[in-house]
C-alpha cells in the first residue's frame, strides 16, 4: 500500500492515475490516497486494507487523532469536486452516491506502527515520473495487443481467403486434373487408338 498524504490540489492533481481519497468526516485531516492494483475495484476493497487506510486517515487529523468513533469517508478520485471558493484542502463530491463511510472507534497504535515503518515518502515529482511511467508500460501493452489482434485478423483473413479459393476452385482443380491423367482428354489415331481396330 502507497499512500499519500497531500491538502493543496496541485499536489491530488499530480498523485496518480486513479486512486482513492480517504479523510476523516468534518475534521481537518490529511487526505490518504490508495493507488489501486490492476484489476481491483474501488467499492470491494478488503476490509483489513480499507481499515488501514482508516486507521492512517485518522492517525493524521490532528482532531480525529485525539477523538474516538470518528467517520471516514473514501471515494475514487475521479468523484472529488474542488471549486476556487473552498478553503485549501477542503473537497467536496459531485455524486454523494459514490462514496463509502468507515467508522473507527479508537485508535489502533499496533496498526499505525505497522503501517508507518513501511512508510514512503515520495515528492510530486517523483509521483508525475511514476504516473508517466505507468501511463507509458499501459500504452505499450496496448500497443502489444493491438499488434496481436492486427495479426490474428491477417491470419483469420488469409485462411477465408484459401478457404474461398478453394470452394470457388475446386471443380476446377478436378476436372484439370483429369485432362492431365489421359492426354487433355483427347484421343487420336495417332496414339494407336483407331475404331476399325477394336474387332
Amino acid at each position: 500500500m502507497r499512500s499519500i498524504a497531500s491538502a493543496s490540489s496541485h499536489d491530488r492533481a499530480q498523485a496518480d492515475l486513479k486512486p482513492r481519497q480517504f479523510h476523516a468526516d468534518n475534521l481537518s485531516s490529511a487526505h490518504v490516497y490508495l493507488r489501486l492494483k490492476p484489476g481491483q475495484q474501488w467499492d470491494n476493497l478488503p476490509a483489513v486494507l480499507v481499515e488501514d487506510c482508516a486507521q492512517l486517515t485518522k492517525a493524521n487529523s490532528i482532531e480525529g487523532n485525539k477523538k474516538d468513533n470518528v467517520t471516514i469517508i473514501y471515494t475514487p478520485w475521479s468523484n472529488l469536486l474542488k471549486d476556487g471558493s473552498m478553503a485549501t484542502g477542503q473537497v467536496s463530491f459531485k455524486d454523494h452516491k459514490k462514496t463509502r463511510t468507515v467508522h473507527v472507534p479508537t485508535r489502533l497504535n499496533p496498526t499505525i506502527n505497522r503501517l508507518m515503518k513501511t512508510r514512503t515518502v515520495s515528492l510530486a515529482d517523483g509521483l508525475f515520473a511514476d504516473k508517466e511511467k505507468h501511463l507509458s508500460e499501459l500504452r505499450t501493452k496496448a500497443r502489444e495487443k493491438a499488434k496481436e489482434a492486427r495479426k490474428e485478423e491477417e491470419r483469420l483473413t488469409k485462411a477465408r481467403r484459401e478457404e474461398k479459393y478453394q470452394r470457388e476452385h475446386a471443380y476446377e482443380d478436378l476436372m484439370k486434373g483429369d485432362d492431365e491423367g489421359d492426354g487433355g482428354g483427347k484421343r487420336s489415331n495417332q496414339d494407336g487408338w483407331d475404331d476399325d481396330d477394336f474387332m
